[in-house]
């Protein structure tokens, strides 16, 4: 099953760019706009800001930190059976939600289960977009990933209607039943290559099948009878059965036949280089990170997740606990900021581009104007001024759509698949960790006003370790005009990390 010319980049690909749109609408609508749902969280478990952050902050972060785990389940299994049981896992977290009885049990069935749910999305989504194109990939990428931005802005007014019409119980299990539509999304997705699973079934089932032919059979099982067909026949369904049935045993029917001692070679040669591969991958992973504006990149990233996130979560609570406003207003401050980050995206992907810009110090500098921002929240004592600090923090937010750039830009494309793994990992670690903390600061002094002190702080410490270990004197390796010279390629490995 390979790809022709005729199938890139348009006819059966755009269905695909559409089916993904949806799928990340669907899983990410929600995720992406609790902020909603945290004040109605507090108000029903009566919990610490804290402790009731954590749920907020695993759904996002669970899937950056895992997404190497992710996407291996994509490329061994396919987008089209991984988009399915992600379905499940999103509704099924969402409805179980609506009946959880603490704030433990809720940690585990929205922060965990949906949380993983929508890091097999994204990784699902990404790669089959991948493989339907290659010229346009830019541009398809871009259209399904601001699914999640779109799914914020409309979720985030959904779900606030739908607690004031149902309960938060009652929206929880519309919102998952609609989440259901994840599965029907994954029919569209038709594979242009076998997933590593198929084709390992199917190399064992040609060796299998291969031996069982060419072993002589008993002469009683021939039957052959003058002027019949019938050899013919059940020769024929004999070898039907054979391609249609895939069986554990053809594993064990082989190894059977080597004697004890040849078998237990066999088994430490495997192991073996099973052990040459992991060391292979582990040295691979340390030169990444001996490169000094890796590691930069890598802080600043964390730094940034740490302080600029919370306020997708808080940004709610903070307006009711000044006495701003009374209740979550028809158009949340949560979809004015998804808004912004959409817009965000594309603007910063279009400045990249731009030959005399240079990535790291634009993503250097959308991350200082983010700490700014966090830093004047305190400040702003009208609910005006903290939409519009929503708006200015959810677009440079958008800098996510720099990741990958910078990422090629530092160690080149042959590595982007191990970079970016290490790169998501430092974003997930900051992600579950920024919420927490700003709630703890509030449980602590009754105030978010020392929470997002130290939020745009440490964001602003991320900006400034970017920017000095990047600079042409400290780091050689990088200059600051240097950009990398692109090439289009067919593997999907490379698209599927960035999940």
């Amino acid at each position: 099953m390979g790809r022709s010319a005729n199938e890139l980049d348009g006819g059966w690909g755009w269905a695909i760019v559409v089916a993904s749109f949806a799928a990340q609408f669907l899983a990410f609508g929600s995720p992406q706009s609790v902020g909603v749902l945290y004040p109605e969280w507090l108000h029903t478990y009566q919990q610490g800001k804290g402790m009731t952050a954590w749920v907020g902050s695993l759904v996002i972060g669970v899937g950056l930190v895992l997404s190497p785990i992710c996407s291996a389940c994509v490329d061994n299994f396919g987008a089209r059976p991984v988009t399915i049981f992600s379905g499940i896992m999103v509704a099924g977290g969402l409805m179980l939600s609506a009946f959880a009885p603490n704030i433990e049990f809720l940690i585990f069935s929205y922060g965990i289960v949906v949380g993983l749910g929508c890091g097999l999305v994204f990784a699902a989504t990404l790669t089959i977009t991948c493989q339907y194109f290659d010229k346009r990939r830019g541009l398809a990428l871009g259209i399904v990933t601001t699914g999640t931005s779109v799914g914020a802005f409309i979720y985030a007014t959904a779900q606030n209607e739908l607690i004031v019409l149902y309960g938060l119980e009652g929206c929880l299990l519309i919102i998952g039943a609609v989440a259901l539509n994840v599965m029907a999304c994954a029919g569209f997705m038709r594979p242009l290559e076998l997933p590593g699973y198929y084709l390992k079934q199917k190399a064992a089932l040609e060796r299998s099948t291969e031996d069982q032919i060419f072993e002589k059979p008993p002469l009683d099982d021939l039957k052959i009878t003058t002027g019949s067909s019938e050899t013919t026949t059940e020769k024929t369904i004999t070898v039907k059965e054979l391609l249609i049935t895939i069986d554990a045993k053809d594993l064990t029917v082989q190894t059977g036949k080597k004697s004890g001692f040849f078998s237990e070679l066999g088994v430490m040669k495997v192991i073996k280089e099973k052990q040459q591969d992991y060391s292979k991958y582990i040295h691979s992973m340390a030169e990444i990170m001996q490169d000094q504006s890796m590691v930069a990149f890598c802080i600043a990233l964390f730094l940034f997740t740490l302080g600029a996130f919370p306020p997708v979560l808080f940004i709610e609570d903070v307006a009711q606990s000044e006495g701003l406003i009374e209740e979550v207003s028809v158009i949340p401050l949560v979809s004015i900021g998804a808004i912004a980050t959409c817009i965000g995206k594309l603007a910063l992907g279009i400045l990249v581009d731009i030959k005399w810009i240079n990535g790291i110090y634009l993503y250097a500098f959308t991350v200082f104007a983010a700490g700014l921002a966090l830093l004047f929240i305190p400040i702003a004592k009208s609910y005006v001024g903290l939409q519009i600090l929503t708006v200015i923090l959810g677009f440079f937010s958008g800098n996510w759509s720099l990741t990958s750039y910078i990422t090629t830009k530092i160690v080149g494309l042959d590595k982007l698949t191990q970079a970016h793994g290490i790169l998501m990992f430092f974003g997930g670690s900051g992600t579950m960790l920024g919420p927490p903390v700003v709630g703890w600061f509030f449980d602590w002094t009754q105030s978010y006003d020392l929470a997002f002190y130290f939020s745009g702080s440490v964001v602003l410490l991320g900006a400034v370790i970017l920017t000095v270990l990047t600079l042409p004197c400290w780091n050689r390796k990088h200059p600051e005009n240097d950009r990398p010279d692109f090439q289009y390629t067919y593997s999907c490995d490379k698209v599927a990390s960035v999940a």
